[in-house]
Order: structure tokens, then sequence, then C-alpha cells
């Protein structure tokens, strides 16, 4: 898949989640296949990036694989100034956010809120497009509510005035994360334009990815919540899509190995303090599957030192190896 000059190694995306794809969780998603990792939004608002959040956001230090960042907010000036800022700073790919149903970001109209204004929506992509000399990617919702989808619009919107690419999460603005996701927008949507559409909204499986593909004649997938503490999902649709067989979920070991390296460039990344609190969450989707009584996590949650929670870990996976062996012994 090609978007501008950059050629993908396949056609599945990490997307943007805000406190979720910073930069361990990017590159442990691009190490497990995902072809493009997209980062946390930063908002076009110029007195809060040198806040230590949006520090963060934008430091991609070391980072492998092509970079998009993505921008959020309301003015078309501000925007562009974004836009400008984030390719000084390595980004290479320009994402714009028009999707988040979060009330603190549509309150400030920007978001999904936008597709409610076409005029507004092709005011901000016509100023990024012109502020950057790097490929422009729009992430939208179907619509605002159900009552007005209108999503073949804005995509037409986006196509005519230099969008490189949409991403499309198959629910409106009114739905947030309820429900289920509804493809026949999309569908619609990749009939109405030529520029590469990526489908988004419940892809949790590599069958999912498959049925989606086929139904709506997407050029990809975009995978968001079906990769918190399942990082391996991009291997599992990539290996299915060439092969139509199933992979397996890696083995206890290789999980312990993904979950201790994505734990421990947490704490590089963040520091002592904030690296463990924040640690806490994505140990939590790891072994949501395994902690099914959350009993570890309960524990791991007070845990308040680096090293401790990389002990934790480890003696919880012994815990789980040695139950396992135990089951499948013929002398149990």
């Amino acid at each position: 898949m090609q978007i501008g000059p950059y050629q993908l190694d396949n056609n599945l995306m990490l997307a943007p989640m805000a406190g979720v794809t910073d930069r361990p969780f990017r590159q442990m998603c691009r190490r497990m296949g995902a072809g493009l990792v997209v980062s946390e939004m930063l908002s076009s608002n110029p007195r809060v990036w040198k806040t230590a959040k949006s520090m963060h956001r934008m430091d991609h230090s070391g980072e492998d694989g092509i970079r998009s960042v993505q921008i959020a907010g309301a003015d078309p000036e501000l925007m562009a100034q974004a836009a400008q800022f984030n390719v000084d700073n390595g980004a290479q790919i320009i994402d714009i956010n028009m999707g988040c149903p979060a009330k603190k970001v549509n309150k400030k109209l920007a978001g999904s809120a936008l597709l409610q204004f076409p005029d507004l929506v092709e005011s901000i992509v016509k100023a990024v497009v012109a502020a950057v000399d790097v490929p422009v990617t729009l992430k939208i919702r179907t619509g605002w509510n159900t009552d007005n989808r209108n999503g073949v619009k804005i995509a037409q919107i986006a196509e005519q005035n230099g969008i490189q690419s949409l991403a499309v999460h198959g629910r409106t603005r009114a739905c947030m994360y309820k429900g289920n996701a509804e493809y026949d927008t999309i569908r619609q949507i990749k009939s109405a334009i030529s520029i590469p559409v990526i489908a988004n909204g419940d892809i949790c499986s590599a069958q999912k990815a498959r049925d989606v593909l086929d139904y709506t004649g997407a050029d990809g997938v975009m995978i968001g919540r079906g990769a918190q503490g399942n990082p391996w999902i991009f291997k599992q649709i990539q290996h299915f899509l060439e092969t139509g067989e199933t992979l397996e979920a890696p083995p206890l070991s290789e999980q312990h190995q993904v979950l201790h390296e994505h734990v421990a460039n947490v704490h590089a990344f963040y520091g002592d303090t904030s690296g463990v609190r924040i640690a806490r969450k994505h140990v939590g989707w790891y072994l949501a599957e395994h902690d099914t009584e959350r009993e570890f996590r309960k524990t791991f949650n007070g845990i308040e030192q680096t090293d401790l929670q990389l002990e934790a870990l480890n003696d919880y996976f012994q815990s789980l190896q040695t139950r396992e062996t135990r089951q499948i012994s013929p002398a149990a």
C-alpha cells in the first residue's frame, strides 16, 4: 500500500489512541507487524506544545518506520502551524483528527464534531495540505449521528483537496464506542473516491479483518482497541491474509518476553514515577485473558518501583507456565 511517496510493508495500521499509542507501544506494534503506526493526537494549540505530555507525544527519537503524527484542532491556521511544527520535528505523514468522539475534544469543535461543518472541514484540509510538503491523511467517522451519516460527502471533500488516504471508523460521533461498528458507509465511501480507504472499528481478529476487507473493498484495516495488550494481532492478520491459516497467540514464554520488553521501555521512556503508573494499564490489557479474577492486577497496581514491577511479572509468568506444564503433563 502506498501513501504519497511511502510504500508500506503491508496494509495493517495501528490507530491513533490518546494515552495509548505512545512511542513504546508504537514500536512494539511495528515489531509485531504493523505496516504503519500513528501517534497519539497532538493539539494544534501552541500553548501546550511545551508541556510534559505534549513533549512525550512529540518524541520520535530512535523510532523506526514511517513517522505518522496526528494533529487535532478546529482553526485552519493553527492546524497548518501544527502541521509545520511536527514536520520540522520529524513527522513524515500528517494525519488530521476528525474522528475522536471525546466530549473534551468535541466541545472545542475538534475531532468528530467537525463533521457537522463540511465547509470548515474543507478549510482545515486545504490549510494543512498547503502548509507541508509531506502526505496529509485524514481520519473520520461515518457522520455526526445516525441521521446524519455524511461520510461520503466528507470523503469527497478530502479527496478533492489533497488528502492522500482516508481512515474511517464505522460509527458516528453520537455512537461513541457503543454498539457495533457498521461497514456499509465505509463501503459507500470506498466506491465514491479513488484514494486509499482504511476501514476501522471492531476489528479484533484475523477473520474479522478479512471479512471487513472483503465487504468494504477497503485498501487496508486500522486496529485500535484490538491491539491493546495484543500487539501480535498484526502478525496474526497478515498470516491469515497471506495463507488463509489461523496463527494462534504466541506461547506464554513469548508473551512474557513481549510484555517485559514493553514495560521496560515504558519505564525508560517516562521515568520511574510516571513509568510505573503508565505500565499498569498495559499490563492489565495484556493479562486480561489470564488474570480473569484480576487478583494479580490488584497486587501489581500497588507496586511503586520499576524493578519490582518487572520482578512481579517474571514471577507471575513463571506460575502460569508451571500451571500450563501441569495441565499438559500425563503424570499430572
